[in-house]
């Protein structure tokens, strides 16, 4: 599994599938675009793509606070944001004084918010924010220890070469519907959507903003109207084939690492018009 690009540990995130992606979009001649994640979590598939020059700009988009802060915060506070992270100690005191801020977040800074959500991401289980424990236990007397997945100098290099791009990242904090819907028009036949909602069967144990089925029914209604190319995953529920009857769908192998890890099947639904190379080693449904 490679190594993400981002400096966020993210429930389900893509960085694993860069290739897979890289390939569509070759196949489909649709490298150079700009590309939208409406659900931009810890963006490490959007960031690999950036990064092998596969796609021109990317636009990341959540509306959770806590998400969007860290990644205004690593784009247009760099400097400041590097330095908090040399001069805070990785401590359980220093854990409670973050979960306190993200725990009553209307009471801080975007700054404030910004660096509790990188401190706790770095330092609970799974990289859960707020609803996970701390990697250790409060008495630290796990077999692994709060820090292990804090490794200074390697965030920090991350997050510089994240901000080398900055000219070519945009960063939003609006309804994921309403994005999609004002991006598809704004940049018409120039993007690539990856959508990449909160799973359906779990999504309320993993993110701080998660989905009703009604709210995934609604979503579903926006991306089957997307007039540029896109593509969907999703954990591999019934009530999400469903939906997306109408569309083509296959499943793919991921590596989970929230609870324990190990490979999980997820779906891939597609737009209508999107090429699907034959070589990919996926299963269409």
């Amino acid at each position: 599994m490679p190594q993400t690009p981002s400096p966020l540990r993210y429930p389900g995130g893509k960085s694993s599938i860069v290739d897979m992606v890289s390939h569509i979009l070759q196949s489909n001649k649709l490298t150079g675009r700009h590309y939208a994640e409406p659900y931009a979590g810890g963006a490490g598939l959007a960031l690999s793509l950036l990064f092998k020059a596969t796609v021109h700009e990317i636009h990341l988009n959540d509306l959770d606070r806590s998400v969007w802060a860290f990644w205004d915060a690593i784009l247009n506070n760099t400097d400041n944001f590097i330095e908090k992270i040399r001069t805070t100690n990785i401590t359980i005191e220093e854990w409670l004084i973050q979960r306190e801020i993200q725990s009553n977040r209307d009471n801080y800074s975007d700054f404030e918010l910004a660096f509790s959500s990188f401190f706790l991401n770095r330092t609970n289980r799974s990289g859960v924010i707020l609803k996970a424990g701390v990697i250790g236990g409060i008495k630290q007397d796990g077999a692994y220890k709060l820090d292990c997945r804090f490794h200074k100098e390697n965030l920090i290099k991350k997050i510089l070469r994240i901000s080398k791009y900055k000219h070519r990242i945009h960063v939003y904090k609006k309804d994921a519907i309403e994005f999609i819907k004002e991006m598809d028009i704004s940049l018409s036949n120039k993007l690539f959507f990856c959508i990449d909602p909160p799973y359906y069967q779990k999504g309320s144990t993993l993110y701080t903003n998660f989905y009703e089925p009604d709210d995934h029914k609604i979503l579903s209604e926006a991306i089957l109207s997307i007039k540029n190319p896109w593509m969907l995953t999703y954990d591999n529920a019934p009530e999400i084939q469903s939906l997306y009857k109408k569309r083509r769908q296959f499943n793919f192998n991921l590596n989970y690492s929230a609870a324990t890890k190990r490979v999980g099947t997820e779906l891939l639904v597609v737009s209508k018009s999107l090429i699907i190379p034959n070589d990919l080693g996926i299963d269409k449904i």
